[in-house]
């Protein structure tokens, strides 16, 4: 993700895709007091753009509760859950969303999110596995994230609450319910994965299953 004043544009890798409709265009030309006097891709090199990262926090989908012998870490997702994580993948491979690199809690019912999400996505990223992640809070999952090799502009964490929801508010202020399943994007106004901070991110949006299926 790049931006330019009010305006963000998607990237891939190091080229800028950059497509500007009639509003945008307008737009530019109004704060121009009427007066547009560049072209704007083929003055591209002299525009102040600014490189972001993109974060992907999921919250693993529903878990079973079935067997009393099973230990949290344990619990398997359950039917619901079965049904929800594919249709979750689905829905960010068709809004375009594709991470460069997803970061998993060790537990059973988060692990099983990430493998079907990213299958039904037809992602073609690594998946690693982070015990860290597991009943971690939003400090600790802000260790996590600035671990991430700067090689990625965008990485999604398969996690749990309350620690999606705590580092909602840490990175961007903002207090957002995360039921399972549920997926926040999120821009970082940082170059580097290591320079992750408090309130350096926007959150762009969340995404519920039960808002998703009730549109």
């Amino acid at each position: 993700m790049l931006t330019y004043g009010k305006f963000s544009f998607q990237t891939r890798g190091e080229c800028a895709i950059i497509d500007i409709g009639l509003r945008c265009c307008q737009q530019f030309v109004s704060e121009a007091n009427g007066q547009c006097k560049f072209d704007l891709l083929a003055n591209l090199n002299s525009i102040p753009l600014k490189f972001m990262k993109t974060l992907f926090l999921l919250r693993h989908a529903k878990s079973s509760w079935d067997d009393a012998n099973l230990s949290d870490f344990e619990r398997p997702l359950n039917e619901r859950g079965l049904r929800t994580a594919p249709f979750m993948g689905k829905f960010v491979s068709e809004k375009g969303y594709e991470p460069s690199v997803i970061f998993s809690s060790t537990a059973e019912r988060a692990k099983q999110t990430a493998i079907i999400v990213k299958v039904t996505a037809n992602f073609e990223c690594s998946i690693l596995f982070d015990q860290r992640i597991y009943e971690a809070g939003p400090s600790a999952l802000l260790q996590v994230t600035s671990e991430i090799a700067n090689t990625h502009a965008s990485a999604m964490l398969v996690g749990h609450n309350p620690g999606m929801e705590g580092f909602i508010r840490l990175l961007t202020g903002d207090l957002e319910p995360m039921p399972t399943a549920a997926l926040a994007v999120i821009d970082l106004n940082i170059d580097n994965w290591n320079e992750i901070d408090d309130d350096c991110g926007q959150l762009q949006n969340v995404f519920r299953p039960k808002e998703l299926t009730s549109m």
